[in-house]
C-alpha cells in the first residue's frame, strides 16, 4: 500500500509560538495500514524550513574543514556544548540551497571559491520538525584556511579547524562529530576516499 498527501486530512493549524523559531499545533487524521482513518489527533510541529550543510574538503592536500561553535541544543552533552559541524545555514525565502551554501561559506569560513556537489538531502527529524537538510560536498584549497568567523549581528562565534583527512576520520571514529550532518558527510567522504 502506498500513501500520498490525499491520505492525510489537516483539520486545523494554529501557531503556538513565534520567536527565533516557530511552532504550530496541527490537528489531523490519516489513513491507516488496516484501512480506514485514525481519529483526529494533535501534534506540535517545529517549523524550521530548509537548511544547507557543506563538508569542506581539499583533495589535493588531503584536508578537511570543520567549524566549531556553541549550540544551545547541546547543553546536555557531558563534555561540552561546543560542536564540530559542517558550514551550515538556513534557506531564506527566494534563495536556492546552492546560494545559501556560498553565502555561509563566506560568513562561516571566509571561503569565496568552492566547487559544490550535492551529496543528498534528507528530513532531519520528521517526527516533529519540518526541516530538510541539503548536504553538499565542497572542494576548495584549504592550505591557507582556518581561523575565527561568523556574524556578530547573529551572535556567531565560529572557529574553522583544518584537519588532515586521517585526523578527521580518527576524530569521527572517536565520536567527536556527534551530529547527523557531519556524520553522514564524513561517512560519504570516507567511502569516496577509499574509491579514489
Amino acid at each position: 500500500m502506498t500513501f500520498s498527501h490525499q491520505d492525510v486530512e489537516v483539520l486545523e493549524r494554529k501557531q503556538v509560538f513565534r520567536g527565533f523559531f516557530r511552532m504550530e499545533e496541527v490537528t489531523l487524521r490519516h489513513r491507516t495500514f488496516a484501512g480506514g482513518w485514525t481519529k483526529p489527533f494533535k501534534r506540535e510541529l517545529f517549523i524550521r524550513g530548509d537548511a544547507v550543510g557543506v563538508l569542506l574538503h581539499d583533495p589535493i592536500n588531503r584536508l578537511v574543514g570543520m567549524v566549531e561553535q556553541f549550540r544551545v541544543g547541546a547543553l546536555r552533552e557531558p563534555e561540552t556544548p561546543w560542536l564540530f559541524e559542517l558550514v551550515a545555514g538556513m534557506v531564506e525565502p527566494g534563495e536556492t540551497p546552492e546560494q545559501v551554501a556560498r553565502r555561509e561559506l563566506l560568513e562561516e569560513a571566509g571561503i569565496e571559491s568552492c566547487e559544490l556537489e550535492l551529496i543528498c538531502d534528507y528530513l532531519v527529524s520528521p517526527g516533529g520538525c519540518d526541516e530538510r537538510l541539503h548536504l553538499f560536498y565542497g572542494v576548495t584549497d584549504l592550505s591557507e584556511a582556518g581561523g575565527r568567523f561568523g556574524l556578530g549581528s547573529e551572535q556567531e562565534d565560529i572557529f574553522l579547524h583544518i584537519l588532515s583527512e586521517e585526523d578527521a576520520f580518527k576524530a569521527f571514529a572517536a565520536g567527536r562529530f556527534n551530529n547527523a550532518a557531519a556524520m553522514i558527510a564524513l561517512l560519504w567522504l570516507q567511502k569516496r576516499c577509499e574509491r579514489d
